[in-house]
């Protein structure tokens, strides 16, 4: 397979839609939490997005694309997902939307320190530079010292953004050797069935009453949405310089957490993720001035 493009610009767009689809993620997951749990939700995401992305396979001709290859990466990059995603729904409940996104902003930093081991890609003086502050930047947000503490929350939200850097690094992998079709595919497959175990295991699974199902619509549709600008994203740019762009959610998501949800713009929260996005432009800035010299 041909080497993958460096189109940053191109990158950018396909991440907007990403953007939209994760904040209609947290806006229909906090609609229906209280009529799903977090497994139910995936079991329904999952299994809408498998139609979907079948049709559209079948009806371009990237029938190919369905072939059972490279199932081993495939399937360590749908656990990590879906543990992940099971994570990050259950602190959507409890923690600030806002606080939630700001956390989950680490991811980028986790992957500039992990890329040089997964995916050889240097690991520079100003990446590491980015990893300190962003880790400075998740102490802000989460305040450990706080009477509060680690809440469950926040603990399931830091994890969530662990699982998720690690599914950035394995889909980067895969976008290498295989089409972004061929991942979405076996990521709503592999997704709907870890959902049916999942949410399946105590015999009782709930059904979407008339007040959910189009919340569950919305959330099978926007996650589809969400990992389509982000795959191909990802094929379209480097793993460090992709998900940094991700951070213009935390605006947004703290502008909607507030209107719809009467949550206040904690300035602690907004400092916090301040002090990542800077640890994040930092890899962004060293990145481009690296592919302008080499």
């Amino acid at each position: 397979m041909a080497p993958n493009p460096h189109r940053p610009v191109a990158a950018a767009l396909w991440m907007l839609d990403s953007i939209a689809g994760f904040s209609a993620i947290a806006v229909s997951g906090r609609e229906i939490g209280d009529a799903l749990d977090t497994f139910e939700m995936m079991l329904y995401r999952s299994i809408i997005g498998l139609v979907v992305v079948t049709a559209l396979a079948l009806a371009t001709r990237q029938r190919s694309a369905l072939a059972p290859r490279h199932l081993g990466r495939h399937l360590l990059r749908n656990l990590l997902h879906f543990a992940g995603q099971n994570l990050w729904l259950y602190a959507l409940a409890l923690i600030p939307l806002a606080q939630l996104f700001a956390l989950e902003f680490s991811s980028p930093v986790m992957v500039a320190l992990a890329a040089p081991l997964f995916l050889k890609e240097r690991l520079t003086p100003a990446r590491a530079l980015s990893a300190l502050i962003g880790f400075l930047g998740v102490l802000v947000v989460a305040r450990p010292g706080s009477l509060a503490g680690f809440s469950p929350g926040l603990v399931a939200a830091l994890l969530s953004a662990v699982a998720f850097a690690a599914t950035a690094l394995v889909t980067k992998t895969l976008t290498r050797v295989t089409p972004v079709m061929a991942i979405l595919f076996w990521l709503t497959a592999m997704q709907s069935g870890l959902g049916l175990i999942t949410a399946g295991w105590d015999g009782d699974v709930t059904l979407p009453g008339p007040d959910t199902l189009p919340w569950v619509l919305i959330l099978g549709l926007a996650g589809l949405l969400a990992h389509l600008g982000l795959t191909k994203a990802l094929s379209l740019a480097p793993a460090v310089v992709v998900t940094p762009l991700d951070f213009l959610r935390l605006p947004l998501i703290a502008v909607v957490g507030m209107a719809l949800y009467g949550e206040s713009l904690d300035p602690v929260v907004l400092v916090g993720g301040a002090v990542i996005f800077a640890a994040n432009w930092i890899n962004i800035r060293s990145e481009t001035r690296f592919r302008r010299v080499t």
